[in-house]
C-alpha cells in the first residue's frame, strides 16, 4: 500500500515554479462502461512518463474507483478535507514520485460543501499548483455534478465506443458540454481498426455539426480492444506501465501527443493560480 503522506512530501519537492498555471483536463463519457477512468489513470501515467508532474482527481461522483485502478487503498478521501476531519495533505496518494491521486468520494454528498471549497483549499493551493497537469475523471453522463466538473476544467475530452448507445450518450454530453466549451475532444476506444475509430468519429462530428454549428469537435485518437488492457485491469494495474510496448500503449501515447499539442497552441492566462482558477469555476455554477 502507498504512503498517502509521501505524495504532499514528493510534490513540494518538485516544485520549481510556484506561480505555474496547472492545466485541467476533465475526461468524461456519455454512458459507463466505455473505459473512461482506465484511460484517465493512464492517460496521467503516460504524461508522468513523458516528464510531467500530474495529478488524478477521482470526481466520478457515484463511482469512485480510481484507487482501485491504480492498485493502492484510499483511507481518506476529498469529503473527509471538506468536513474538516483532516487534512488535504493527507488525502494524497503519491503513486510515482511526481504522480499522485486524490481519491473521490461516492455520494453527491461532497456538493454540500461548496460553499467552503475555495476556503478550504486555497491554501492548499500550492501543492496542486506544482503539477503541471491535473486529471478529473468524471462520472458518466450529463448530470449537474459531471458538467459542473466539465465547465470548470481548461479542456474536455469525452470517450466512447462504436456501441449505438454509447454514440448516443456521447453526443448528449458533447451537446451539453458545448454550452461551456466550444472546443471538445474524443477518444474513440474499443474499436477493431483505425477505420472504425474514423467511422465513429465521423458519425459523431456530421450530427454535431448539423445542431452544434460554432463547435469544434477534434479525435485525438483511438485504443483498440486488447488482452493487456484486459489483463492489466484485473491484475489491478496500469497497462501503460506494465505493457509499455503494446499496442494500446503506443495509442495512448500518440493520443498524449495530439493532445499536448492541441494545448500549445491554447495559451491559458496566468493571472490566478491554476487551482483557484479552476475552484472559482466550480462555484460560479451555483
Amino acid at each position: 500500500m502507498k504512503n498517502q503522506a509521501a505524495g504532499l512530501d514528493e510534490l513540494l519537492k518538485k516544485i520549481q515554479n510556484p506561480k505555474k498555471n496547472t492545466t485541467f483536463i476533465a475526461i468524461t463519457s456519455g454512458k459507463g462502461g466505455v473505459g473512461k477512468s482506465t484511460i484517465s489513470a493512464n492517460m496521467a501515467y503516460i504524461l508522468w512518463s513523458m516528464g510531467y508532474k500530474v495529478g488524478v482527481f477521482d470526481a466520478d461522483i457515484g463511482l469512485a474507483n480510481l484507487d482501485l485502478i491504480f492498485g493502492v487503498k484510499a483511507q481518506y478521501n476529498i469529503l473527509d478535507v471538506l468536513k474538516g476531519d483532516i487534512s488535504f495533505e493527507d488525502i494524497v496518494i503519491n503513486i510515482e514520485s511526481g504522480l499522485c491521486l486524490i481519491p473521490g468520494y461516492t455520494g453527491d454528498e461532497i456538493f454540500k460543501y461548496n460553499d467552503n471549497i475555495l476556503e478550504k483549499f486555497s491554501n492548499q493551493s500550492v501543492i496542486l499548483d506544482s503539477l503541471d497537469y491535473l486529471i478529473i475523471d468524471t462520472g458518466a453522463g450529463i448530470g449537474d455534478s459531471v458538467q459542473t466538473f466539465l465547465s470548470a476544467s481548461d479542456y474536455v475530452i469525452v470517450v466512447t465506443m462504436p456501441d449505438p448507445s454509447a454514440l448516443t450518450d456521447a453526443y448528449a454530453s458533447i451537446k451539453v458540454s458545448s454550452r461551456h466549451k466550444n472546443k471538445i475532444y474524443v477518444i474513440v476506444n474499443q474499436v477493431n481498426s483505425t477505420r472504425e475509430a474514423n467511422k465513429v468519429f465521423d458519425r459523431l462530428k456530421s450530427v454535431a455539426g448539423s445542431n452544434i454549428p460554432n463547435l469544434e469537435l477534434e479525435l485525438l485518437g483511438k485504443i483498440s480492444s486488447s488482452d493487456s488492457i484486459v489483463q492489466s485491469n484485473r491484475q489491478r494495474k496500469l497497462f501503460t506501465k506494465v505493457f509499455p510496448q503494446s499496442f494500446a500503449s503506443a495509442s495512448l501515447q500518440t493520443i498524449a501527443i495530439n493532445l499536448l499539442k492541441n494545448m500549445e497552441q491554447n495559451v491559458l492566462p496566468y493571472n490566478e493560480s491554476g487551482f483557484n482558477r479552476f475552484i472559482r469555476n466550480i462555484l460560479s455554477r451555483f
